[in-house]
């Protein structure tokens, strides 16, 4: 693949901004940030257009609270047809992750999500998505 060059001009403030973020996130330079920030924005585009994406729902909780899986898993089943699998991790002593992998249109995939992050406990929960094919 070609690479091209190209100058960006950026007011102080953004500059700065960008810095930080390459330095937050471990990139080796200004341009893989730069890169990794257009890509991500062409995945969000195509989730607008409600596109077929895969991904994972990310849900941390305390194990202790059972309850959780239990209305996991009725989620789930309601939306079999989108999710692929989960899996279960113990973090620690109290901390529970559970991933559930989904593919389908990022419309029911952002509705799902959305469902199991709002879990009465949840500590943590994000969608990942990506383009699926």
């Amino acid at each position: 693949m070609s690479v091209s060059r190209f100058g960006v001009s950026l007011d102080e403030e953004l500059l700065k901004a960008l810095d930080n973020y390459v330095s937050d996130n471990g990139f080796s330079n200004r341009s893989q940030a730069i890169r990794h920030l257009i890509e991500k924005n062409m995945v969000e585009e195509k989730w607008k257009c409600d596109n077929i994406v895969a991904g994972a729902v990310v849900l941390v909780f305390e194990q202790s609270k059972t309850e959780i899986l239990k209305r996991s898993s009725e989620i789930s089943s309601a939306y079999k047809e989108y999710v692929l699998s989960s899996q279960g991790f113990y973090l620690n002593e109290i901390n529970y992750m559970e991933i559930i992998a989904v593919k389908g249109p990022s419309r029911i995939l952002t509705e799902i999500s959305d469902k199991l992050i709002s879990i009465k406990g949840i500590q943590h929960g994000k969608l990942v998505m990506s383009k699926a094919g």
